[in-house]
């Protein structure tokens, strides 16, 4: 036990100097840091009832101020407010959705590239099944046949991303399931779940962190999408795409309506890619030189 605790140990500090020396990662590290401390203390920052939900008419369709950072909106309501306050919907979205597919696609991945054949068969037709139907279709019907419920919306999300995680986890497996180690395991005794989960995914971790990473995005991206037509997180509460699609109707007017989530989404989705990018070849043994 003591010998692998340094190990591990170097083995995270030498994938976290060569993220470091990745800038345009770093980059994305450190937006994406402001951006969940400012969905921690999002309370603290701007008040909810006050600023976030109560309207103010007689100060609608106000320009960015010294009082209205981002401007306010058609109901007079504080957008900068909004915004950080909705930035708490996109994360939790992208995260746990994120995780139950990971999850789920991790589970049938695992067990389709270790016991081959016919269970192989079977699972990854019914993926494919899956990948046949766009992302955002699928997320669409799951949504209006439970309900805009933040829950159907995350479940709706993670469920059309398991196909993607199968596949990477189905491979990884695939590659490493014949190596000494694992028939190590086998010739000591340890059951079949007990390989594949302590001995095998271990050792897939790196493209799954990496798929995580960028699915995030992609998530957040869904979430914005099915808020901008409607079966997303409903009024009043502040979403990134209802704040757009609420906005687009006062775009030759009041342009900050549309401009200032707009840029939140891309923001957040390019701090994403930037760090997954850099996750990537951190992670890969081969640029280890």
């Amino acid at each position: 036990m003591s010998t692998n605790q340094p190990k591990k140990r170097s083995q995270f500090v030498e994938i976290w100097q060569r993220l470091k020396r990745n800038k345009m990662a770093m980059v994305g590290l450190a937006i994406l840091f402001i951006l969940v401390l400012g969905a921690i203390f999002a309370d603290v920052i701007c008040d909810y009832d006050t600023m976030v939900i109560k309207q103010d008419i007689p100060n609608r369709l106000q320009g960015p101020s010294a009082d209205h950072w981002f401007g306010t909106d058609e109901f007079g309501r504080d957008i900068f407010a909004r915004i950080i306050h909705g930035s708490r919907v996109s994360l939790v979205v992208g995260i746990i959705s994120v995780s139950i597919a990971l999850i789920l696609g991790g589970a049938f991945g695992a067990f389709a590239g270790f016991y081959g054949g016919k269970v192989d068969m079977v699972i990854m037709r019914v993926m494919d099944v899956f990948l046949a139907i766009p992302s955002i279709l699928l997320s669409m019907t799951i949504v209006a046949a439970l309900g805009t419920d933040l829950v159907y919306v995350m479940l709706a999300i993670g469920i059309s991303s398991v196909p993607n995680y199968a596949r990477i986890v189905r491979a990884a497996v695939m590659s490493v399931k014949d190596q000494e180690f694992v028939e190590a395991s086998k010739a000591m005794g340890a059951g079949n779940a007990t390989i594949i989960f302590k001995e095998i995914l271990p050792n897939c971790l790196a493209p799954i962190i990496v798929q995580a990473t960028l699915s995030v995005a992609g998530a957040i991206l869904s979430t914005a999408s099915l808020s901008f037509i409607g079966l997303g997180v409903q009024p009043p509460d502040p979403e990134w795409g209802a704040m757009l699609s609420s906005g687009r109707q006062y775009m030759r007017d009041a342009l900050h309506l549309t401009l200032f989530p707009g840029l939140a989404i891309v923001i957040t989705i390019l701090a994403l890619n930037l760090l997954g990018d850099g996750l990537r070849d951190a992670l890969d043994p081969r640029l280890k030189q």
